[in-house]
C-alpha cells in the first residue's frame, strides 16, 4: 500500500485519538447535560483547529500535495458527515431522544465510525493496491451514488422498515421507556436494553451504509492511507459538536445534497480517468471548495420552507406509531 506513514506514526495517531475520546468521555462529558450553541461552537472550533494544526504538520513534513490532498478528504469527508446528520436528527426525533442523552448516543456511534472506517480504509488500500482495475468500479459507484443523489426525493426514510432495528426488535427485549442514559438495564433479574441502545444501533447501522460512500470519495482524492483515515478521523471527531450547532437550521441547507451530489460525481469521474489524465490535487480542492460554497450560500438565500413531509414519531419499540401528539419518553429509572 502507497503511504507516507510509518507504523509508529500510525500507532501514534491512535493512541492521540484514544486519548482525547477518553477525556472527552469521562471528564468534558462525564454528566448528561443539553449542550447549548455556545458550547458547541466552541467544542467545533477545538476539533477544526484540532485538524488545522494536523494539517499544517502534514503540509511541513510531507509536502504540498499530501497536504492539499489532507485538506480535500477533510472537506468531503465533512461535508458527507453533515449529510449524515440528517439522518441522525430523525433517528432522535422519532424515537423522541432526549437532548440530554443525545451526545452520549453520538459519542459511541462515533467511535464505532472510527473502527469501521479503519477496516474499510485497510481494505480498500489492499485492493487498490492489488487490482488496479479497482479504481474504475470505485470512480464508477461514485458516480452512481452522486446520481442517485440528485434524483433522489427530498422525504424522511421510513426508520421503522429499517433492517437493523427490524432484527434488534426481534431478538433483543428491551424496556418501553429510557433510563437515564443508559443502554441495558437489569430488570427482575434479566437484561433489557432500553431505547437508546436501539437508537444506537440505528446510528451505526446508518453510518456502516455512510461509509460506504465516504471512505471510496476520500480514495479518489488520495491514494495514501494514512491521508484517508487521518482526515476521516478528524471530520468524524468534530461531527457531535457540529450536530448541536447546527441542529436547529439543518433544514435550511436545501442544496446541501445537490452539492454532494455533484462532488461525489466528480471525484468519481476523476477517480475513474486518473490513467487518462492526473489532475493535479489543487484544481480537485478548489472544485470542491467551490461546489460545497455554492451550495451552502444558495440554501441560505432560499426562503425557509415549512417541512413538506413531517417525522412522524415511532413506538418505544422502534414499531411505527399510530397515534399522534405521543409525548417524550420517561426517564425514569426502573
Amino acid at each position: 500500500m502507497d503511504g507516507v506513514a510509518s507504523p509508529l506514526l500510525w500507532v501514534g495517531f491512535t493512541i492521540f485519538v484514544v486519548t482525547l475520546l477518553v477525556l472527552d468521555l469521562s471528564i468534558f462529558h462525564r454528566k448528561p447535560h443539553v449542550l447549548s450553541v455556545r458550547e458547541a461552537a466552541l467544542w467545533t472550533a477545538g476539533w477544526m483547529s484540532l485538524a488545522l494544526l494536523f494539517n499544517i504538520g502534514v503540509f511541513y513534513w510531507s509536502g504540498a500535495e499530501r497536504g492539499l490532498e489532507f485538506t480535500a478528504g477533510y472537506l468531503v469527508e465533512l461535508a458527507l458527515s453533515v449529510d449524515n446528520m440528517f439522518v441522525f436528527a430523525l433517528i432522535f426525533a422519532a424515537f423522541t431522544v432526549p437532548a440530554a442523552y443525545q451526545h452520549r448516543v453520538l459519542f459511541w456511534g462515533i467511535l464505532g465510525a472510527l473502527v469501521m472506517r479503519f477496516i474499510f480504509i485497510m481494505l480498500g488500500a489492499q485492493l487498490l493496491h492489488s487490482f488496479h482495475w479497482i479504481i474504475y468500479v470505485f470512480g464508477g459507484f461514485l458516480v452512481l451514488t452522486g446520481f442517485k443523489i440528485l434524483m433522489k426525493r427530498d422525504e424522511h426514510p421510513d426508520l421503522s422498515k429499517n433492517v437493523a432495528l427490524r432484527l434488534f426488535r426481534r431478538f433483543v427485549p428491551m424496556t418501553h421507556e429510557y433510563h437515564e442514559q443508559r443502554f441495558t438495564i437489569v430488570k427482575d433479574g434479566r437484561r433489557f436494553a432500553t431505547p437508546l441502545l436501539a437508537v444506537l444501533v440505528l446510528v451505526e447501522a446508518t453510518d456502516l451504509v455512510f461509509a460506504i460512500d465516504s471512505v471510496p470519495a476520500v480514495f479518489a482524492v488520495t491514494k495514501d492511507p494514512f491521508i484517508v483515515y487521518t482526515s476521516n478521523v478528524f471530520a468524524i471527531l468534530g461531527l457531535r459538536s457540529l450536530y448541536f450547532l447546527l441542529a436547529g437550521v439543518m433544514d435550511r441547507f436545501h442544496y446541501l445534497k445537490v452539492g454532494l451530489g455533484a462532488i461525489l460525481i466528480f471525484v468519481g469521474a476523476k477517480m475513474a480517468l486518473s490513467d487518462v489524465y492526473k489532475m493535479p490535487i489543487a484544481i480537485s480542492l478548489g472544485v470542491i471548495v467551490v461546489v460545497l460554497a455554492v451550495s451552502i450560500v444558495a440554501s441560505l438565500l432560499r426562503k425557509p420552507e415549512e417541512a413538506s413531509h413531517p417525522i412522524e414519531p415511532l413506538g418505544p419499540g422502534g414499531e411505527a406509531a399510530h397515534t399522534s401528539g405521543r409525548q417524550p419518553a420517561s426517564t425514569t429509572n426502573a
